[in-house]
């Protein structure tokens, strides 16, 4: 167990700067060009990461779905069709890659079966992202285990006790757990925040949040209780086609989000009491009996 845990060499744990996520996922809809509008909307805001989604089609869609038609911005295609043309391919990746190098924002991807972590494998992942869907797969855990790379892994739709085994499956020193609700969007109601001190004391490791929520306010609140990374997902246009792009935040959002996020941050502090500098003028001014030192 750690307290912390490095992810491209950035400490991530209690009493830190948080590490905010700019989540991409599939809001790209297959375009490269959206992709890279995105990142530069994280890379404005401050984000720390952007991450991705990877999925090999042929294994993630179930027999009985790859057939059924879906209305698409492509038209209506099969739904393993539709999955295809919003995958990206090595050449996207690597752009993708050498756009973030040179922009200097980390990027990682959830990987949703072993032979996506192999892909993504091939560049050098600051760490490996848990989707909650993948959370009782014990191989694809295993797989992601074996990488030795920092695992964020999240909780949603899960019990307890799934998540107890799949903690078991993973590297405690490496591992950063993620509370999540997987309803988009998401009700205040069912956001549970309490859970990331829960997961805090269970399993002795950074815990963080990663939001499907409408609005800023609760993310907020998930700071304040101890989130020590935040993951939000991202779209140029809520109104944009695609599943998660409803429960995303703007730009000019994602910049309130990561500036505030920072403020909430320096004002946590360290839970010392201590008569500030800023202080001593106002109290040589204002009390009368100072008292004992």
């Amino acid at each position: 167990m750690s307290d912390t845990v490095a992810i491209g060499g950035r400490q991530v744990g209690p009493d830190l700067p948080v590490y905010v996520i700019g989540e991409i996922g599939i809001n790209h809809n297959g375009s490269l060009e959206t992709a890279l509008r995105l990142i530069d909307a994280a890379v404005l805001a401050g984000c720390d990461a952007v991450k991705f989604q990877k999925r090999t089609p042929e294994l993630c869609v179930p027999a009985a779905q790859r057939d059924v038609l879906r209305e698409t911005p492509w038209g209506l295609v099969t739904y393993l069709e539709y999955r295809k043309r919003i995958e990206f391919g090595e050449a996207e990746y690597a752009a993708i890659d050498a756009y973030c190098r040179d922009k200097g924002i980390h990027w990682f991807a959830s990987c949703w079966d072993e032979a996506s972590v192999d892909f993504v494998e091939r560049f050098a992942p600051v760490c490996h992202k848990v989707a909650s869907a993948c959370l009782t797969d014990d191989a694809l855990l295993r797989r992601i285990a074996s990488t030795d790379r920092p695992v964020v892994l999240s909780t949603g739709m899960s019990t307890m006790e799934q998540i107890r085994h799949a903690v078991s499956l993973l590297p405690r020193e490496r591992l950063v757990l993620a509370h999540s609700t997987s309803a988009y969007p998401c009700r205040p109601e069912d956001l549970n925040l309490r859970m990331i001190e829960t997961l805090r004391r269970e399993f002795g490791v950074p815990v963080g949040y990663s939001g499907h929520e409408i609005g800023l306010q609760t993310t907020y609140a998930a700071v304040a209780l101890g989130a020590c990374l935040v993951e939000r997902h991202i779209t140029l246009d809520r109104a944009l086609w695609g599943s998660d792009q409803a429960a995303s935040v703007e730009p000019w959002g994602l910049m309130r989000l990561v500036r505030d996020i920072r403020v909430i941050s320096r004002a946590m502090g360290d839970g010392v009491k201590q008569v500030y500098d800023s202080e001593k003028p106002v109290m040589s001014r204002l009390r009368r009996h100072p008292g004992s030192a």
